[in-house]
């Protein structure tokens, strides 16, 4: 996110697609990554960026969910099976879903506030749409409800869409797992799923092109990643062009069969520019997930003779 100079006039954000969740190969990088992040620290729960107290999507009793519940501490044990192997099967799973979750239409919301010292928005982004698909089976982006922001301490840049679209609902495909460092780190409970835990970050970062760092949770039965914390990478820090990143939280949800879609995505961040900090907080949430019927041609009748 962009910090508009102080001497001129303050850019306000106009994006027709700001949310474009679609997934899509992140091209190969180059420079030297920085080490591991932490484990996520809490978050100030509001109102308006509190997970969902209820699942998204369409019904299904046997879905399991992590979304806002307890954390048990990290266990540092190897696990029982090599962790290439984990990683390996992890990453064909993360392929299959994203060529899964490419045949769904949702609903998808995003909120984007600057917080003032005293902790009240001062300037929001607000924007809500559906991901669908037209008859011929061609993915659009209908927007449903777009109010005038009121931004003003901050702008927007292509970096922080393209995040949207590809970092914050991170998927790592074995297409993508060789741009990556993936560490074990040991296993963690989220509410009723024990989870193996990796640090993961780029082996190296090309210009002009945007990575994930940060830390995943992956199921330790079906081995799907249901968890992810991080931040977009690198920050792009130019004379009188800053550009810094949030990290956030990403929740994924049992959805259908055995894939885990993206339902809760949370920043409460401090953007730290050479004229000051920016507090921003913003929520993304993907609901009634449905998977988009394929049209089957059936040609002409054809007797078949005993």
């Amino acid at each position: 996110m962009n910090r508009p100079p102080l001497s001129g006039k303050t850019k306000i954000l106009v994006a027709a697609l700001f949310l474009s969740f679609v997934a899509s190969a992140i091209p190969v990088s180059a420079q030297a990554p920085r080490g591991p992040l932490p484990p996520p620290a809490p978050s100030a729960d509001t109102s308006a960026s509190a997970p969902p107290s209820a699942p998204s999507g369409s019904p299904n009793t046997t879905r399991r969910r992590v979304l806002g519940g307890e954390e048990s501490p990290l266990n540092s044990t190897p696990p029982a099976i090599p962790a290439e192997q984990i990683i390996a099967k992890f990453a064909e799973h993360e392929e299959d879903f994203k060529r899964e979750r490419g045949n769904y239409t949702y609903t998808q919301s995003f909120v984007m506030q600057t917080i003032d010292q005293d902790g009240v928005p001062d300037g929001e982004y607000r924007m809500e749409s559906d991901i669908l698909f037209t008859p011929g089976g061609k993915r659009y982006e209908k927007i449903t409800y777009a109010p005038q922001p009121t931004l003003q301490r901050i702008s927007m840049s292509q970096q922080d869409l393209d995040d949207l679209r590809n970092i914050q609902p991170f998927v790592l495909t074995t297409t993508e797992l060789p741009k990556y460092n993936v560490t074990y780190v040991g296993k963690q409970r989220l509410d009723e799923i024990a989870c193996y835990v990796f640090d993961v970050g780029p082996k190296v970062i090309e210009k002009d092109q945007r990575y994930f760092q940060g830390r995943i949770w992956v199921d330790d039965k079906d081995l799907n990643i249901v968890k992810s914390y991080g931040k977009a990478v690198p920050d792009i820090l130019k004379k009188n062009d800053e550009n810094i990143f949030p990290h956030f939280e990403t929740y994924r949800e049992n959805i259908a069969g055995p894939f885990w879609f993206p339902t809760y995505t949370h920043a409460d961040d401090e953007l730290r520019f050479s004229t000051g900090a920016v507090h921003i907080r913003f929520t993304v949430k993907y609901t009634n997930y449905k998977r988009f019927g394929v049209t089957v041609k059936i040609g002409p009748a054809t007797e078949v003779k005993q």
